[in-house]
């Protein structure tokens, strides 16, 4: 039982992981309601119907609840922006296929059950401040807790998105495959703290955390305390080469590679025709995107 009773919102994304883990949200509020907390259940059937009822719930208390997410890496982006800078504090249960924050911050990933357990203990506790990305492009402000990609890694989100076939993560496989065909650099304009930077490149990344794409480590020396974000990009290079230098990202052995630059700013400016961002696996829109490092700017358990 745990030993500070809290009111927690939980918000549940029932279609996580592409449907895999229906009962999840529900153990978590069983959970909770066991440990003794008072507790919201929030689900609804579009992600954007869940954001405005989040917001609502936490805008009508005087409180300064919980909010936890039950979900992958878009219910982490869904949280983080709407308790970015405010005094909610942020729980997550990683029930997606990505669930990059969870990895960088320690969660147990790939067992909801010990996820579940881990918040309980957690919530006995005091939430941990860690940093955000602020992000201001065409579409608004916004923010992220892992990684905003503009490159290669974008594209196949884009193109997978607008694929209505297969379901489930082969989708995305797939749409690798596909735009690996098309593998060509692009050309950006970076402005690192003021530094500008004119670079050809297959694939950019703008990181608070280290990892993306499940647990892909683009900056494995990412710290999401430093008050810093890493930059890195790929040179141009071969499909051959390419493949050669993919498998390394998992492990992190590609930083040191003589293709990958990766570099360190508080502030970034990302600019490329054609693109279109992505955040934390979300949507973002067309470049350019103005992205600053905001130091505790969340509180969460873990």
């Amino acid at each position: 039982m745990s030993t500070v009773a809290r009111r927690v919102v939980v918000a549940i994304n029932p279609h996580s992981a592409f449907g895999k883990n229906p009962a999840a949200g529900g153990n978590v509020v069983a959970a909770l309601r066991a440990a003794e907390h008072e507790v919201v259940e929030l689900r609804r059937d579009s992600y954007a119907a869940l954001r405005d009822a989040v917001r609502h719930e936490l805008a009508a208390r005087a409180d300064e609840p919980v909010l936890v997410v039950v979900g992958g890496d878009g219910m982490v982006s869904l949280g983080v922006n709407l308790v970015a800078e405010t005094p909610v504090a942020l729980g997550v249960v990683p029930a997606g296929t990505g669930n990059d924050l969870a990895r960088a911050i320690g969660l147990p990933v790939g067992d909801i059950g010990a996820s579940i357990r881990h918040l309980v203990t957690q919530l006995s506790g005091e939430p941990t401040a860690i940093d955000l990305a602020r992000m201001t492009h065409a579409g608004g402000v916004g923010y992220y807790a892992a990684v905003l990609s503009g490159g290669f890694d974008a594209i196949v989100n884009e193109r997978a998105n607008r694929m209505r076939r297969p379901r489930g993560k082969s989708r995305y496989t797939i749409a690798l495959l596909l735009e690996l065909t098309r593998l060509r650099p692009r050309h950006y304009s970076l402005e690192l703290d003021g530094e500008k930077f004119e670079v050809d490149a297959n694939l950019v990344a703008v990181a608070n955390g280290e990892s993306l794409g499940g647990g892909m480590r683009i900056c494995p020396d990412a710290s999401l305390t430093d008050g810093q974000l890493d930059i890195a990009w790929l040179e141009p290079v071969t499909r051959r080469r390419f493949l050669q230098l993919f498998p390394k990202v998992f492990s992190g052995t590609h930083v040191g590679e003589p293709e990958v630059t990766i570099r360190r700013a508080r502030r970034v400016r990302l600019d490329s025709p054609d693109i279109v961002a992505y955040a934390d696996g979300e949507r973002v829109g067309p470049l350019p995107v103005d992205i600053e490092v905001v130091p505790s700017a969340v509180r969460i358990f873990f």
